[in-house]
């Protein structure tokens, strides 16, 4: 079943890679966004545990995205050392351009599936995401 798990990810990976690079947008580059627009202000740390990266990678992905206008990084109130990301106006754009392709990806992925289907299969993989993480995640819709 891992194994079905792994080529299903991959095939939906390299679907949304190919449509989201026609915009110069990367899958990792999404990924960020879709972290930032739902923890805003987010310190790097938090975002590397998030993504699963070392602090480093996720330091050069933010530095590259602030470089294109997509986040950006605001000093931290209360610890002067740390610092929180934000989506620009560029960035909320470029997720709104995303988000449709994420769902045809999804949508092409999901074809001949009832909606009960659906659901109970995203039903199913929140509760295994759950037993291998240890903390059930909240539905988000850019798992779609």
């Amino acid at each position: 079943m891992g194994n079905v798990l792994a080529q299903v990810s991959r095939l939906m990976r390299r679907a949304f890679d190919e449509r989201a690079r026609e915009i110069g947008v990367t899958r990792p580059q999404w990924q960020v966004l879709g972290v930032l627009r739902l923890h805003e202000g987010i310190r790097q740390a938090g975002l590397a545990d998030i993504l699963e990266v070392e602090p480093i990678t996720a330091a050069r992905m933010i530095d590259r995205m602030q470089e294109a206008g997509l986040v950006e990084r605001r000093a931290d109130p209360v610890d002067r050392r740390a610092w929180n990301l934000h989506l620009t106006e560029r960035g909320s754009v470029m997720i709104e351009r995303l988000q449709p392709l994420a769902i045809e990806t999804s949508d092409k992925a999901l074809a001949g599936i009832s909606e009960a289907d659906q659901a109970q299969l995203l039903a199913t993989l929140e509760t295994m995401r759950g037993n291998l993480t240890g903390k059930p995640a909240a539905t988000d819709p850019l798992d779609r």
